[in-house]
């Protein structure tokens, strides 16, 4: 089987491959000798002769008493400048000895990096060099070298400025085309040298492979693990991911990220890896199975030009090759910080870049999404902002529907959905990504502060990069050095962001400095984001209907609902009237082209007279600076309908001056050819986005109709009014409630986190055994197995790892006295809770609902006992002890609105209850019991004043209405309330302020 071979020395471009090389033992040299003698003899001078000459001449370095006072009393002179020198010198020599000390150890375990020594850049590397001299000579002289060289690579890659790693940020110029076409050639002066080499060292016979191990145990294999063993180091854990990155393993899915690996695949080996446990092939290899031979086999066939990354060279041309090469195989190009750029291929070429057809996953063959809507699971930005903005919907209809009455009020219980729209929101719940969406908001926002601080104008932008947590902004001119902690990119147009430096950044009240960003698609594994807002004129979209379609919705979704925008206007003509649930005061839909052109006239030149008015250049000095707090909001038009040649020049003329006003255009055209678009875009039927001048092939980010109507209802579902006869509010779980239907497990969720009936779990493992079971608690609906496994581990887990948690979770829960077990999977896969596991939310909702829609309605007893019931059951806020770091996924839930109202709504009920026989000290009672877990509901603040004034006592009112006026701030009492006291306590003003 042919090997990877390293780059051609002879150039400088080439990305650096990384695969290791079989180890050549040579005879040791008369020059080896000399050069160890003269690194001995260098050794001996820095390390004995160098303090040996300070003691003689300048003595040491440390004073003979310690008396800092008197120091500053003397004169500075000539000695105290040699003595301060010499003590430099001193701190320079003690700091080299450190880099030989800890070279000296690494070499001799030959395990591990060396440590590196604080500010020791140059010194440790020379430290490294005369060690490597000295024991190229020694006993195990054969063994060290190949370690300490690539040591001193690794060093120097760590070493190399941020400038630099950044190189293969992708562009949309042709500057960056031209690298990439360099780089391109380069690669595939690599590829011909390596087909020069001889066959003999390309047989299939020199390859080895390892077979993934099952767990044994706590103990799971890893790629860092079986580097460790057969290669020595694992670090080279790298080589052993390159070699096998995205080839088809034998139960049909692929290897994308090298800590996610199965027991059963096949790991092609570096050619210098050693060990029992390998097998090499076309052996006989007696200790393995026929069946395992043959897959190893077929796996060694998909190895280089099979490789899905590589199935292109074979067919597309050199130029071709060296790109996907230099993404596939080394490790220097795919895996630094950003992918190489390539440029988009010409209409010839498209069929060369699709993946043969056995190389394309079917739905039934990939597992790894459960059937739910992959793109939305591939779209983390989308998914993040669909999800927020979800659940504020929600949250706010609860509390609209807060005041429509107390017993059974509309809206009590939102509707659980069903079919495709519960799909949808699961795979938003796998999918989001709300750090990365916090993380870009911060960045931007703190950029512009930083910006205003200087009193420098906002650099134009035209896109941006997201790539391994790094943020690339790629500006339309060179706009100077960025401020810290930003940093130059690949050239003066890059501003980049490094990850750590963007975690320091906190929230500012600033306008967000570029709300037009939009994500498109990825590009091996960054996304771009376009800022539709300064493109300088418009931007069309070709291809065909339906697959317009899709981005159009994916674009307008993500505008409507993204994290790092303010204000905005998003206008919608030709598609979309019902996306507008989704963000009511940002998106907006007209009905042709011609209310189009008569709004955009309008506003154009209402926006040119504006800008000359302020005295500004464009929109961005009204975003930052002395004009902050003038926040031009951009408005971007989506216009899915092909516009006539007439129209499309006249929005030609109006988007020439669009990029500086704040508008941006994005048209869709099916021909291909749109009169004045200044970039030209094609979205092709396998989902590809190209766009050819600008350098660009995505796999493109998209919002297909099925997924886009599911999304819509979602949003639509939580309107209260959606219906004539209003949403039931029966709660989705009911538990019964008498002597009879005491549950085989009680989980108290409402307060502190506790379980009866179960033995806790030994071991690390009962944290997470516990939050699976809040989880499955909570979603007596049902829950996903992948958004389990994404709440419990949001930054992914193999499923190897999943499947363990699920059968430790069954084994706890166990089963029914009818062998049934309590944890179980529906028809759709989604994992429920038998009715004998409860938690006393279900049994405080089934309470509630009874006193006031069951038994209770007919009965004044039973709904007084149902609801003191409840109340009893309230021991705090939902989930109070849980740990640091934990139950991250309840920021996505509603629950923690849910609950509060529940609990105010039962206060209530019974205060009602009291009231009716002027028992008001037992309804102050338990006004102030819901007001420990719903402390903010207006609600119950009245009810408390309405009960307190029964009792005919001023005092306590006036004391009443104080802490209420205390409790409120510098907001001041909600209007109600103010109305409310007005009409109890005419004088409360007044009585207050005596009072404060």
């Amino acid at each position: 089987m042919p090997r990877r071979r390293s780059p051609s020395p002879s150039s400088s471009t080439a990305p650096r491959n990384r695969t290791p090389q079989p180890v050549r033992v040579r005879q040791r040299t008369f020059g080896d000798f000399v050069k160890a003698f003269l690194a001995f003899v260098a050794l001996a001078v820095l390390l004995v002769g160098v303090p040996a000459a300070l003691a003689m001449t300048a003595g040491w370095p440390f004073p003979e008493s310690f008396e800092p006072m008197e120091w500053l009393k003397q004169d500075i002179s000539v000695s105290t400048f040699l003595g301060i020198l010499t003590f430099v010198v001193w701190l320079a020599w003690a700091q080299f000895t450190a880099c030989v000390l800890v070279e000296m150890k690494a070499a001799l375990s030959g395990v591990g990096v060396p440590g590196r020594v604080p500010g020791a850049g140059p010194s440790q590397l020379l430290a490294r060099q005369l060690v490597a001299a000295l024991l190229l000579v020694g006993a195990t002289a054969a063994s060290f070298t190949p370690s300490l060289a690539q040591l001193g690579q690794t060093y120097d890659d760590n070493q190399r400025p941020t400038v630099a790693a950044a190189q293969q940020t992708p562009g949309l110029f042709a500057q960056q085309q031209e690298q990439a076409a360099s780089t391109a050639a380069a690669v595939a002066e690599q590829a011909s040298h390596t087909e020069a080499t001889p066959a003999a060292a390309k047989k299939q016979g020199d390859t080895k492979f390892y077979r993934i191990q099952p767990p044994e145990g706590r103990h799971h294999d890893s790629l860092w693990e079986i580097a460790e063993r057969h290669l020595g180091d694992g670090r080279r854990y790298k080589e052993i991911f390159e070699l096998n990155k995205d080839r088809v393993q034998p139960d049909g899915s692929r290897l994308s990220e090298a800590s996610l690996i199965r027991p059963g695949w096949i790991m092609e080996m570096p050619g210098d890896a050693r060990g029992g446990d390998l097998v090499e092939m076309p052996d006989d290899a007696p200790k393995v199975s026929p069946e395992v031979q043959q897959q190893i086999s077929d796996y060694a066939r998909t190895g280089d030009g099979d490789q899905a990354q590589g199935g292109d060279q074979a067919q597309g041309g050199d130029q071709a090759q060296g790109v996907d090469q230099a993404q596939g195989s080394g490790g220097g190009a795919a895996h630094v910080d950003l992918p190489q750029q390539r440029p988009a291929p010409g209409t010839d070429h498209a069929d060369l870049r699709r993946p043969a057809p056995d190389q394309v996953a079917t739905p039934a063959e990939d597992s790894s999404s459960f059937g739910l809507p992959e793109a939305l699971l591939t779209a983390p930005l989308l998914a993040a902002g669909l999800l927020g903005a979800l659940g504020h919907r929600r949250r706010q209809a609860l509390w609209q529907s807060a005041f429509a009455g107390i017993g059974g009020r509309r809206g009590m219980e939102p509707p659980t959905p069903t079919g495709d729209a519960l799909d949808v929101q699961d795979a938003l719940l796998v999918g989001a990504d709300p750090e990365g969406v916090r993380l870009l908001d911060r960045s931007l926002r703190g950029l512009a502060a930083s910006l205003a601080a200087e009193s420098r104008p906002l650099p134009t932008v035209y896109a941006a990069w997201m790539s391994n947590g790094d943020l690339h902004l790629q500006l339309a001119q060179p706009s100077g050095k960025p401020p810290s902690p930003w940093q130059l990119g690949q050239d003066q147009t890059f501003w980049m962001l490094a990850r750590a430096d963007a975690g320091s950044y906190e929230d500012v009240d600033t306008a967000a400095p570029y709300p037009g960003l939009v994500s498109l698609g990825t590009m091996d594994d960054s996304r771009l984001l376009l800022n539709l807002e300064s493109v300088p004129g418009i931007v069309s979209l070709s291809g065909r209907e339906e697959d317009r379609a899709a981005v159009f919705a994916s674009v307008a979704a993500e505008l409507a609902t993204n994290g790092w925008s303010d204000r905005m206007t998003i206008t919608l003509v030709g598609f979309g009237e019902d996306l507008t649930a989704l963000a009511p005061s940002r998106l907006r839909h007209l009905d042709g082209i011609e209310a189009l052109i008569e709004t955009m006239e309008a506003e154009t030149r209402q926006r040119r007279g504006a800008l000359g008015a302020a005295g500004h250049d464009s929109v961005l000095t009204g975003r930052t600076g002395p004009a902050q707090h003038t926040r031009w909001a951009p408005h971007l038009v989506l216009l899915a309908a092909e516009p006539s040649p007439e129209d499309a020049m006249t929005l030609a003329e109006l988007a020439a001056d669009a990029g500086r006003l704040g508008i941006g255009y994005l048209v869709g055209t099916g021909s291909g050819d749109l009169p004045g678009a200044a970039w030209e875009m094609e979205i092709t039927g396998e989902g590809r986005l190209l766009a050819p001048l600008l350098g660009l092939e995505l796999d493109a980010q998209l919002l297909p109709a099925a997924q886009r109507r599911a999304v819509v209802e979602l949003f639509t579902d939580t309107d209260p009014e959606r219906s004539p006869d209003g949403p039931g509010t029966t709660p989705p779980f009911l538990v019964d409630i008498s002597e009879q239907g005491r549950p085989a497990v009680y989980a108290r969720l409402v307060g502190p986190y506790e379980i009866i009936g179960l033995e806790t779990p030994d071991g690390e493992r009962s944290a997470l055994l516990h939050e699976a079971l809040a989880l499955l608690l909570l979603h007596r609906e049902g829950v996903h197995p992948r958004v389990l496994s994404s709440a419990l581990w949001p930054r992914g887990v193999t499923d190897d790892v999943r499947q363990a948690l699920l059968d430790r979770l069954r084994d706890w829960l166990g089963t029914d006295p009818d062998g049934t077990p309590r944890l179980r999977t529906d028809d759709a896969g989604r994992l429920t809770l038998a009715k004998s596991v409860v938690s006393d939310l279900d049994v405080l909702r089934s309470l509630y609902h009874e006193a006031t829609q069951g038994k209770g309605v007919d009965s004044r007893a039973v709904r007084g006992r149902l609801l003191t019931d409840a109340l009893v059951l309230v021991r705090g806020p939902l989930l109070a002890d849980r740990p640091e770091g934990r139950y991250r996924w309840l920021t996505h839930e509603i629950v923690d609105a849910q609950l509060p109202l529940l609990v105010a709504d039962t206060g209530l009920a019974l205060a009602e209850f009291h009231m009716e026989k002027d028992r008001a000290e037992k309804a102050i009672e338990a006004l102030n019991a819901a007001l420990r877990t719903a402390p903010a509901d207006e609600r119950l603040w009245n009810e408390l004043l309405r009960a307190t004034h029964a009792l005919d006592d001023p005092q306590r009112l006036t004391a009443l209405a104080s802490d209420l006026v205390t409790r409120s701030g510098a907001r001041g009492l909600p209007p109600r309330t103010e109305a409310l006291l007005d009409e109890l306590l005419p004088t409360w003003r007044d009585a207050v302020a005596a009072a404060g």
